[in-house]
């Protein structure tokens, strides 16, 4: 299939989490919501998305997705360390009446811009981390776009490493610094 006919990401992870059993909860910070609002603009999405927190705030991302002051201490809520924590949290936030070894944990942070970059952590950088019974991952990203620009990336990112992972096509992790 080339490029031009490829169904969109939230499309293709959809059918896979549909078919594997699995299903799919998302902890968002710099893409506000946007990954949620493209899998759920997908008829029957219900059948595999759980939800979504959109943990913009430290207070949100420790009280419901579990992450650790000390980590936030550290590395900052923009580190490979938070969106482990983010990933696995929403896991366990999210767990009903199924086993958690049945959910995908996605999750997202950066520095969308145009402002909030400190040094070390431009403007553009983002993180996304995956959890599931297999493990968790966590990958850096650096994109040169606008605010709204670095939140697109940031989700089809995000998709594009689900869709690798229910492919068994996971990439290498972005090794700590």
């Amino acid at each position: 299939m080339d490029e031009s006919s490829k169904e969109p990401l939230e499309i293709e992870v959809g059918k896979l989490l549909a078919k594997k059993g699995l299903k799919l909860a998302v902890a968002e910070s710099c893409t506000g919501g946007l990954i949620g609002h493209r899998i759920t603009n997908i008829p029957g999405s219900s059948d595999y998305y759980l939800g979504s927190v959109t943990a913009y705030a430290y207070e949100v991302k420790q009280r419901l997705l579990g992450v650790n002051q000390e980590t936030l201490t550290e590395h900052g809520a923009v580190s490979r360390e938070t969106v482990i924590e983010m990933a696995h949290g929403i896991r366990a936030c999210m767990n009903a009446d199924f086993p958690m070894e049945c959910t995908v944990g996605i999750s997202v942070s950066g520095i969308a811009g145009p402002g909030g970059s400190t040094p070390g952590k431009p403007v553009g950088l983002v993180w996304v981390g995956l959890s599931a019974k297999e493990g968790n991952h966590a990958w850096k990203f650096l994109w040169k776009g606008n605010r709204l620009q670095n939140k697109e990336h940031s989700a089809e990112a995000a998709l594009q490493l689900l869709f690798d992972f229910l492919t068994d096509q996971l990439p290498t992790d972005t090794p700590v610094e």
